[in-house]
């Protein structure tokens, strides 16, 4: 199976950004021409889901060369990932590859694992043989959330669902393969074009006059474009590590729910706080993600509140990516 590594050009039309992909034979440029501002060539994984393709569209306008992989072009959970991801020739990986269905997670154990860890192995094998930097995304669903302040990157992973063990297991198997990565653990992700939390909660908002929303689950709402732009700041660092890139401040998801509302204009609708809510997996109760290791380098996301209202700006303007770049 071949890999066209492809060119990313723009063309702008209002507010709108089109970006088309040409073909470009594999070039890789030298590490010393990354950070500082430098092109890079960006492979991303998983570039069909609602962060890869933030990702993608950030870069490019930061004038990078964004190689997208959608789920069906590289499968993560094979080995053939390896040899793809190596012969496009990136100069930077980046893993926003994931099964992030929390609740099936857990009623499929071997989806998980082969996704979220080997899969993670294998990217970092093919970034390995590429003589590429990896970004690892990871999740606040390491910790247990038993804590009673934000968790910083230095303190011990304990998950208690399949979901978070799985990518747990996929950062150690990636520090195992790679030196030159970053491991970033992120949170409560909503992005354009996805169907997260905020999208969930406009879709009930708009059937009913009244929706429910647990008041005991703790986090730090992440808006995807804010996450892509503090990823392609840290790879600019080369300041390789863990990290922890989420939007300033927590909420609990009854806050972020009227929250999200209230910016869309929807207050009228009637959020009722509970405690339970039936589900299959169980989420860390507080999970928030303090952000020390990257602020000591200067990289900061705004506030969550800040963020979710970008969200709702560049919602308004249609400003997405196209589905026309992630090919098969």
């Amino acid at each position: 199976m071949g890999v066209n590594p492809t060119n990313a050009c723009r063309k702008e039309r209002g507010n709108v950004i089109d970006i088309f992909w040409e073909p470009k034979s594999p070039m890789a440029l030298t590490i010393g021409s990354l950070g500082r501002g430098g092109a890079m060539r960006i492979l991303i994984a998983g570039a069909d889901g609602q962060l890869g393709r933030a990702v993608a569209r950030r870069a490019v306008l930061g004038g990078h060369v964004v190689v997208p992989m959608s789920r069906t072009a590289l499968d993560v959970g094979s080995i053939d990932a390896a040899a793809l991801i190596a012969a496009a020739a990136p100069d930077v990986v980046i893993n926003a590859a994931a099964m992030t269905d929390v609740d099936g997670c857990e009623s499929d154990i071997d989806a998980a694992y082969r996704i979220n860890a080997l899969g993670a192995r294998n990217v970092a094998l093919g970034a390995a043989l590429a003589d590429a930097v990896l970004v690892q995304v990871s999740t606040d669903y390491v910790f247990d959330g038993e804590s009673s302040e934000p968790y910083w990157e230095f303190d011990a992973a304990n998950p208690i669902g399949v979901y978070g063990a799985s990518k747990l297991a996929g950062e150690l198997e990636v520090r195992s393969v790679m030196r030159r990565a970053f491991i970033v653990r992120t949170a409560w992700l909503y992005g354009l074009g996805g169907r997260g939390f905020v999208s969930k909660i406009l879709d009930l908002a708009a059937a009913r006059d009244e929706i429910s929303v647990v008041d005991n689950e703790f986090g730090s709402p992440t808006f995807c474009d804010d996450l892509a732009d503090s990823i392609l700041d840290l790879i600019d660092t080369g300041a390789f590590g863990t990290y922890h890139l989420v939007n300033e401040g927590w909420c609990s998801r009854f806050e972020f729910a009227r929250a999200i509302l209230e910016v869309a204009g929807q207050d009228h609708v009637v959020v009722r706080p509970i405690d339970y809510f039936e589900r299959a997996a169980k989420p860390p109760a507080f999970s928030p993600l303090r952000n020390f290791c990257g602020a000591e380098l200067g990289i900061r996301l705004p506030p969550w509140r800040a963020g979710l209202e970008r969200y709702f700006e560049r919602r308004s303007e249609g400003v997405d990516i196209a589905q026309r770049p992630i090919s098969d």
